[in-house]
């Protein structure tokens, strides 16, 4: 037996011819002929150790279903429905929304007949929703929280649904950390209007940037929290006097003013600036950008606060020089 080796398939090309005599069938001759035909079979590491029976691919017998029985089954077996889709639901007919809800139907048919896209949830969900098992394991987790403090609320979380804030970070300013913290130490506990006005007229180059930034910070508290709405909405309450952190008496007029309860600074990023010298010495200077950071809250949180002080003062027990209370780690007679 010879064989022959293609170089660029990697496969071994087997002939084996075969003696024939003149006295050979034509179906003798035929299988001879398939016999002379080259066989293919890929060079493997266990190919040739455990010898495994070559399948011929013009075998008739390969096309033959394995278990006629199965193929009958499978065959007369009804197709069964797939899982069930969820279905949207809607409004019933009583709803007060109904009237919005046939004005919406008229509209989408009204799209639809011009040929414009319905928006589809399961695409907005990638945006609104991107980790539905995290928000239901994060909601899981509340309401077993809720289940064993009985729906009872924390401090921090009655004063957040009781009160209201806002935080907004400034750009980066052109300017060092040394320059911006003394203008946040200026506008700290000063209502909103003043703090304005306090920046409008300083000498600093960069108080002109924090005054538009404390403008922006008041815009957004008023549209994003509803703060400083008091005259309009009724809430102002009685002028009450209270007592600030240092000692001071202040008089509030309305209780949902804006003041800037802190205000702090942020170092930022620094560029580089080249100061070219004599002798062909180049200098590196870093011109530095800060930031700063104000929390606005109303006039109410400060009445809360003057109050919790009064309180906590009236409950402090008077001083005594010599108080009534048992002796203890002494002894009742003299050990001589």
């Amino acid at each position: 037996m010879k064989q022959d080796f293609a170089a660029d398939t990697g496969t071994a090309v087997a002939l084996r011819p075969l003696t024939c005599t003149c006295t050979c069938t034509s179906t003798s001759a035929s299988s001879h002929h398939r016999l002379l035909q080259p066989s293919i079979s890929r060079r493997t590491l266990f190919g040739g150790l455990f010898g495994q029976r070559k399948r011929n691919v013009n075998d008739p017998t390969l096309n033959q279903p394995s278990n006629p029985i199965l193929d009958k089954y499978l065959k007369n077996k009804k197709p069964t429905a797939g899982p069930s889709q969820m279905t949207r639901g809607d409004l019933s007919s009583d709803s007060i929304f109904e009237s919005a809800r046939k004005t919406t139907r008229e509209e989408t048919v009204a799209k639809k007949a011009a040929g414009e896209v319905e928006r589809d949830p399961s695409i907005m969900a990638a945006v609104l929703d991107p980790a539905p098992r995290s928000r239901e394991r994060w909601l899981r987790k509340m309401v077993i929280r809720q289940v064993r403090k009985s729906g009872r609320l924390t401090k921090a979380q009655t004063l957040k649904q009781t009160e209201r804030e806002n935080l907004s970070k400034s750009p980066d300013f052109p300017t060092s950390l040394k320059k911006l913290g003394p203008l946040a130490r200026q506008i700290a506990g000063k209502p909103i209007e003043d703090a304005i006005v306090q920046m409008r007229f300083s000498r600093k180059k960069v108080a002109q940037d924090v005054r538009k930034h404390l403008e922006y910070a008041r815009d957004e508290a008023i549209v994003k929290r509803g703060m400083g709405l008091g005259a309009v909405e009724g809430r102002k309450g009685e002028p009450v006097e209270i007592e600030l952190k240092d000692g001071k008496r202040k008089l509030v007029a309305d209780r949902t003013g804006i003041y800037v309860d802190q205000a702090w600074v942020g170092k930022g990023m620094h560029t580089i600036s080249y100061d070219y010298r004599a002798r062909g010495r180049v200098n590196l200077m870093k011109n530095p950008f800060t930031s700063i950071s104000v929390l606005l809250k109303e006039e109410a949180t400060r009445v809360r606060l003057s109050e919790e002080m009064q309180k906590k003062r009236e409950n402090r027990k008077v001083w005594v020089q010599l108080p009534d209370r048992p002796i203890t780690a002494q002894r009742q007679y003299p050990c001589w």
